[in-house]
C-alpha cells in the first residue's frame, strides 16, 4: 500500500478511536482490562465459541481466563484504552491491522514474534498469526472439469462462467479478498474487476456454508471461498460423500490470497505478562495441531499437515500474492466499493 493511502487509513482509524475514547471517558481515569495484575484475563474473540471454545478452555496460564465470543475490532476501537479486554483473538488480519494502526496493541516479546514467519505477523510486532487459510475456487467436477478451470480470477469473467460462480459478499473472508485485490491492483482495477464479475451474474450466498452446499449439489459449478470450509466437510462426511473439490489459483494471483487468524495483547491490559503467556500457548504443538485437525486451517509453526489428502503445505507449496496483512484493515473502503458495484 502506498504511504499516502496508509496514512489516510491510519487517520480514519484514529478518528474512530478518539470518538470512542471521548465516549468512554466520563467515569474513570483507570485503564482497561478486567485484571488488576492479580490473576484474571478477559479474552475478546472474533472467532466463534464452536470453533475455538475447546482450545481456549484448554489453555492454562495460571490465571482465570474469561472469553467473550463473537467480538469485533470495532468494539475495541470504540472502547479505546478503557476496553475491558486484555487479549484479542481475531478471525481476520484486517481487524488486527486496524488495532495496530490505532496504536492499541502492545508489542509482543521477541520469543513469540520469532516463532512466526515474517509474512504472518505484524511489521510492528503487535500481533501474530495463529493459523492460516487460503482462498480457493471450489468446483463440482460434474459441472466443470478440472482442466477447464481458470488459472486466476480473471478467468472467471469469461462468459462460460456466467451464473456459475458463487460468492458470499457479506462474509469477512470475501471482503478481505477484495481488499487484497485493491492492494495488489489498485482501486480502479479492482472496481473494474468487480464490475465485470457482477456483469457475469454470479450467485450470492449468505455465508460460506450455503455456498459449499450449493457447489456440492450442483446449483452452481464453482464458488469463491476459503479452503477450510471444504476440509471441515470432508472430515465430517468423508471424501467419497463430498462432490466438490478444491482448485488453488496460480502463484501470486489475487485469488490465492492467504489470510490468517491471529492474536494480540492490548496496551491497556494490566496483566500483560499473563496475556503473553496465553499467546505463547497458541504455538504449542498440541494447539497448532488443533487448528489443522479441528478447524481445517494451516498451522503457523511446526510441520503439521492438514489431515486431508490434496491440501498443499502452507510454506512449501503455496505462493500467495505479496500483501502486508496489516493493510487488509480498510474494510470500510471495500464495503463502499462492493456497494457501488452492486455486489451487496
Amino acid at each position: 500500500m502506498k504511504r499516502t493511502r496508509r496514512a489516510g487509513l491510519v487517520a480514519a482509524v484514529l478518528a474512530v478511536v478518539l470518538a470512542g475514547t471521548v465516549a468512554c471517558s466520563g467515569g474513570s481515569d483507570e485503564g482497561g482490562g478486567t485484571g488488576d495484575g492479580d490473576g484474571s484475563l478477559t479474552l475478546y474473540s472474533g472467532r466463534s465459541e464452536s470453533l475455538v471454545g475447546p482450545l481456549v478452555e484448554g489453555v492454562d496460564v495460571g490465571v482465570t481466563v474469561t472469553p467473550a465470543y463473537d467480538k469485533k475490532a470495532a468494539q475495541i476501537l470504540e472502547e479505546g484504552e478503557h476496553s475491558p479486554a486484555d487479549l484479542f483473538f481475531a478471525q481476520d488480519a484486517g481487524e488486527l491491522g486496524a488495532l495496530a494502526m490505532a496504536g492499541l496493541l502492545e508489542p509482543l516479546p521477541a520469543d513469540i514474534v520469532d516463532r512466526v514467519p515474517a509474512t504472518y505477523r505484524s511489521e510492528s510486532g503487535g500481533w501474530a498469526a495463529t493459523s492460516a487459510r487460503s482462498r480457493v475456487l471450489l468446483y463440482n467436477p460434474s459441472k466443470v472439469p478440472a482442466a477447464d478451470l481458470p488459472a486466476g480470477i480473471d478467468g472467471l469473467l469469461d462468459p462460460r462462467f456466467r451464473g456459475q460462480v458463487g460468492y458470499a459478499p457479506t462474509n469477512p473472508s470475501f471482503k478481505s479478498f477484495v481488499t487484497g485485490l485493491r492492494l495488489i491492483r489498485g482501486d480502479d482495477a479492482a472496481r473494474d474487476w468487480l464490475t465485470r464479475f457482477m456483469a457475469n451474474e454470479p450467485k450470492a450466498f449468505d455465508g460460506n456454508g450455503p455456498l459449499v452446499k450449493a457447489v456440492d449439489d450442483g446449483t452452481v459449478a464453482t464458488g469463491l471461498t476459503n479452503h477450510y470450509y471444504w476440509v471441515q466437510e470432508v472430515e465430517e462426511k468423508g471424501i467419497d460423500a463430498v462432490a466438490s473439490r478444491l482448485h488453488f489459483f496460480a502463484d501470486g494471483d489475487p485469488g490465492a490470497l492467504v489470510n490468517v487468524a491471529g492474536i494480540a495483547v492490548l496496551k491497556s491490559s494490566p496483566n500483560k505478562e499473563k496475556a503473553f503467556d496465553f499467546v505463547r500457548a497458541m504455538f504449542t504443538a498440541d494447539n497448532q495441531k488443533y487448528f489443522t485437525t479441528e478447524v481445517g486451517e494451516y498451522a503457523i509453526t511446526g510441520d503439521i499437515p492438514i489431515p486431508v489428502a490434496g491440501i498443499p503445505p502452507l510454506l512449501a507449496d503455496l505462493h500467495p500474492p505479496t500483501v502486508d496483512l496489516d493493510d487488509l484493515a480498510d474494510v470500510a473502503g471495500t464495503e463502499r466499493m462492493l456497494t457501488e458495484v452492486g455486489a451487496v
